[in-house]
């Protein structure tokens, strides 16, 4: 052992341990203080940065989760809305079936038009003022809509903003390629007669549980004016065929679910005693969703009835008679502008939702100019229907919005967020009783640390002996 006064090489051995646990308990402190284990890179640079990208994450989904919210108070708002127009329409409906009943004059008959004129307006208000802030829901800006551009074979048309799997975010045309046309119920009688003045015998028949009686004397003209008459309970009319020299029975409307059953109990329109049904058709068709001379996406609307096209995607097209019994092809039917309210639902690019709301006004909904002082209401109620279908169908589409898309989504969000937050502060945040453990230890080795660099300090006195001695 050596003994030296310049350089104390113990002190400084002493020295340097205790500045490192010096450094050591300031980190200490400041994990302690902040919560967090990681404060600067230098603490954990790998930590650091997959804390970072967690952190973004974590961010970007409160954003999402607000975002989600507001998404789904603006569907709520449209629902709202569209509740008081379905509320119209079944008024709408009511005044339409009053009217098509005999006993009504033509000064009640004109106070019920009245009203409907008021309803009729009241739905254009609605559409047009219905708002998110400043921006219009119902109007047709906040959606893909259709605008018909052939009125003598479409009646109206309402898009849900996806076609055939392909977001109808193009404006652009449709073009309507059928493959089977509509058609109502019918059937032809088999007993045969001269002409409208000849007689029937007497009996009974029934068509859709409606029961006819005839009296001896009845003729020809007498049997059909009896089952025309009671079209409203049957939904069957009757005419004289000429040419055949038979009754024949046709259902008002068209379409698959529009029946005529027959029973003759004495064979005054069959050949003989019986009983024969039939039924009609739908329409159907290819719709190609066209820009210029490209096709965007083609669907078949084959879920519909009558003269009602429909897809598995909710789009609908009302067809006229001509439109729907005519086959073909409509070129360029529908005019389509695109323009639907996007939602950023995630805190990743490309997590977007969109919500299609078509223009709900009168016009729109096929029902402007709608007349009710007549003798027939089968227009009119189809009308109505199929306006109340179109606006059901987009309310079911919105709450298959809220609770499929957005509702769902908050919750996977939530659970994500949740994991997420957890796996960052495994990264980042401190083990407070880990690190207080850590403290101590430190706190201790720097207390016995400052006591031997003092001892270590007064190690070169013992030179001071020696030189006393000599």
């Amino acid at each position: 052992m050596s003994f030296r006064v310049n350089t104390n090489v113990v002190a400084m051995s002493a020295y340097r341990n205790l500045s490192n646990t010096g450094d050591q308990i300031a980190n200490s402190i400041t994990r302690l203080s902040t919560g967090l284990r990681i404060n600067s890179g230098a603490d954990d640079p790998a930590g650091l940065i997959a804390s970072e990208n967690f952190l973004r994450q974590i961010t970007g989904m409160d954003a999402a989760l607000r975002n989600n919210q507001d998404a789904e108070n603006y569907a709520k708002t449209a629902d709202g809305a569209l509740d008081e127009v379905s509320t119209l329409l079944r008024n709408a409906r009511a005044l339409a079936v009053s009217n098509g009943n005999s006993t009504v004059d033509a000064n009640q008959k004109q106070a019920n038009q009245n009203q409907l004129n008021n309803i009729l307006a009241s739905i254009t208000r609605i559409a047009s003022t219905t708002s998110f802030g400043d921006k219009k829901l119902l109007d047709g800006s906040a959606g893909t809509y259709g605008t018909v551009n052939d009125p003598t074979k479409i009646a109206s048309v309402n898009l849900a903003g996806i076609l055939g799997g392909v977001s109808m975010t193009t404006s652009g045309t449709l073009d309507i390629t059928f493959s089977q046309n509509a058609a109502q119920a019918a059937l032809s009688g088999g007993a045969t007669y001269a002409g409208t003045t000849s007689a029937v015998s007497s009996g009974s028949f029934s068509i859709n549980g409606y029961s006819f009686a005839v009296n001896t004397g009845s003729t020809v003209a007498d049997v059909v004016a009896m089952i025309s008459g009671a079209s409203s309970s049957t939904g069957v009319t009757a005419t004289y065929n000429a040419t055949a020299k038979t009754i024949d029975l046709s259902s008002i409307a068209y379409g698959s679910d529009q029946k005529i059953n027959l029973t003759d109990g004495t064979g005054l329109i069959l050949a003989a005693a019986g009983s024969s049904s039939a039924a009609g058709t739908d329409a159907q068709a290819t719709v190609a969703y066209m820009n210029g001379g490209t096709t965007l996406a083609t669907a078949s609307f084959t879920n519909g009835k009558g003269l009602n096209l429909r897809d598995g995607d909710g789009n609908t097209i009302a067809l006229t008679v001509q439109g729907g019994t005519g086959g073909g092809t409509i070129t360029g039917g529908v005019q389509v502008t695109a323009g639907q309210s996007s939602f950023q639902i995630g805190a990743n690019a490309d997590q977007t939702a969109y919500l299609n709301l078509a223009n709900f006004s009168a016009g729109a909904l096929g029902l402007a100019g709608l007349d009710i002082t007549g003798t027939d209401m089968t227009l009119p109620l189809q009308a109505i229907d199929q306006a109340i279908a179109t606006v059901s169908t987009s309310r079911g589409n919105i709450g298959s919005f809220m609770q499929n898309t957005i509702e769902s989504n908050i919750r996977s969000l939530s659970v994500t967020k949740e994991n997420l937050t957890a796996t960052e502060s495994s990264i980042r945040d401190v083990d407070i009783a880990q690190e207080m453990t850590n403290y101590t230890k430190l706190q201790i080795l720097q207390q016995s640390g400052l006591s031997v660099l003092a001892q270590a300090n007064q190690a070169p006195q013992s030179v001071l002996s020696l030189l006393r001695n000599g």
